[in-house]
């Protein structure tokens, strides 16, 4: 692929570095939702890059027959500022066989990146086959987002695999989206959807925060207020930047209460009838959790209402493929970003997710609903329900995750698969609503803790995240109390 492109793109690269981009024409400012506190998405149409080849033979040159680009892409342009990017077509149903990259002009500097590689299997994060939130009409596919950081210039170039050039394999309607998160300032402590954590605090579960129930809020013992919580593997500078006065949500209150005041409390088990926690032998302690007022989504953009299914059985974990070039600080900007990718892109009526996690080990909540019920996601096709997913903020196909990820993922499902009354090191039976592993209807034994590419055919959550479950099964049974 790149030699396909190389004399074209130096150029292109060359005069890119040497001019300032100007705003090519007033249809880009068209195609922009307007600027404000809750973010925007621009989304401009890819066009052709290079000679086409025949649609019938695959040869090059003059034909009757209609012509297939063999590239598309965007060549360098400004625009308004962005920090993610994506590339989403018409129909999730088709697969992008060939390979995404993006060159980004920082706001910071005005210096263009390397060419960076977007991961093009994301078909696979979505809802099920034969779910409402699938056949919407609004679900488009597309690639894994990627976070650039604060950006206005971007160049973009897709191209199909050389196996594949003869046919029409790159799908229609390809649009890079590049999303804004907005600006968005935290509640204040006392705000009534949430409370900011402090040493000492004492909750339902019986632990003090950051004592000898392990850490709750993710701190370490010895920790002073006012001070950076500490846990094993976060530097003082990743502690520095950490979220420490976005709100939590509170240990035995009502999960986002303004939105439905009926919402479980995260001391209740949602499955019929409410069911106290405190009735199951084996709980983990609940980890601080930042809700998504915490965070800073946009209720208005997600569908109104909540979809829940009967238990949670297992935990998908997944890896956001976002890159990590993210400081913890920045985790509530990523996940406004993927937010609006997910929704105003892909067309899912919320975050995909349940619950995210950022490699300081912070806790986020994820689809709305309610963090200590059953709520369906849009994770792991086929397996959706009676499960939740758990997203790791960054890539780790050859990167190692951060212990404190890790670690954070270990007290994230000892607390929920517990209230269900789940084994952590335990088996699941999941009934597979079809994918590319699993044909629809076949019941499916898989770890209770388990990988994306367990129920899919799919690198996520990445080699490196992958080989940490093992241990991080024992770790959160450990914390259930299991012997």
């Amino acid at each position: 692929m790149r030699g396909f492109l190389a004399s074209s793109i130096g150029v292109a690269t060359a005069a890119a570095l040497a001019l300032p981009l100007a705003l090519p024409t007033p249809a880009l400012a068209e195609s922009a939702a307007p600027a404000g506190p809750a973010g925007s998405t621009q989304s401009l149409p890819l066009v052709p890059l290079g000679p086409g080849r025949d649609r019938a033979t695959g040869a090059p040159g003059m034909s009757a027959s209609p012509r297939v680009p063999e590239a598309q892409g965007l060549p360098a342009r400004e625009v308004k500022t962005f920090s993610l990017v994506g590339v989403v077509w018409d129909d999730a149903a088709t697969e992008l066989l060939g390979s995404v990259q993006v060159r980004t002009r920082s706001v910071d500097g005005g210096f263009w990146s390397d060419w960076q590689d977007v991961e093009t299997h994301n078909s696979e994060h979505a809802a099920d086959p034969d779910g409402a939130e699938r056949s919407s009409g609004r679900v488009r596919g597309g690639t894994a987002p990627l976070w650039v950081g604060p950006s206005d210039g971007i160049e973009v170039r897709v191209q199909a695999e050389s196996r594949v050039r003869t046919l029409s394999s790159l799908p229609t309607g390809m649009r890079i989206e590049l999303v804004d998160p907005g600006e968005v300032r935290p509640p204040a402590p006392d705000d009534k959807n949430g409370s900011t954590p402090t040493d000492g605090d004492t909750g339902t579960d019986g632990g003090t925060d950051g004592g000898t129930d392990g850490g709750t809020d993710g701190g370490a013992n010895g920790d002073h207020k006012g001070q950076p919580s500490m846990v094993p593997g976060m530097t003082m500078e990743m502690a520095e930047s950490s979220l420490a006065n976005v709100p939590h949500a509170p240990l035995g209150a009502t999960e986002i209460a303004e939105l439905n005041k009926a919402d479980a409390t995260a001391d209740a088990v949602f499955a019929g009838d409410a069911v106290e926690a405190a009735a199951r032998p084996y709980i983990g302690p609940r980890p601080k959790i930042i809700t998504r007022r915490g965070w800073g989504a946009d209720e208005s953009l997600r569908e109104a209402g909540f979809v829940y299914t009967q238990s949670v059985k297992a935990a998908f974990v997944h890896h956001s493929a976002s890159g990590n070039n993210y400081a913890c600080k920045d985790a509530p900007a990523v996940l406004r970003s993927l937010y609006r990718y997910h929704v105003v892109s892909s067309g899912w009526r919320d975050f995909g997710y349940n619950f995210a996690v950022d490699k300081c080990g912070n806790v986020y909540e994820g689809r709305a609903g309610g963090i200590g019920k059953p709520v369906l996601g849009a994770h792991t096709m086929g397996f959706n329900s009676n499960s939740m997913g758990i997203a790791v903020l960054g890539t780790f196909t050859a990167s190692e995750p951060p212990q404190a990820a890790v670690e954070a993922v270990a007290k994230l499902t000892a607390w929920k698969l517990g209230l269900f009354n789940a084994d952590p090191r335990g088996k699941a039976v999941l009934k597979s609503a079809g994918g590319n592993k699993f044909p629809r209807g076949r019941n499916v034994s898989l770890n209770v803790i388990s990988g994306h590419r367990d129920g899919f055919a799919t690198e996520c959550p990445g080699k490196r995240l992958y080989g940490q479950l093992p241990p991080t099964r024992t770790a959160s049974a450990r914390l259930q109390g299991r012997p």
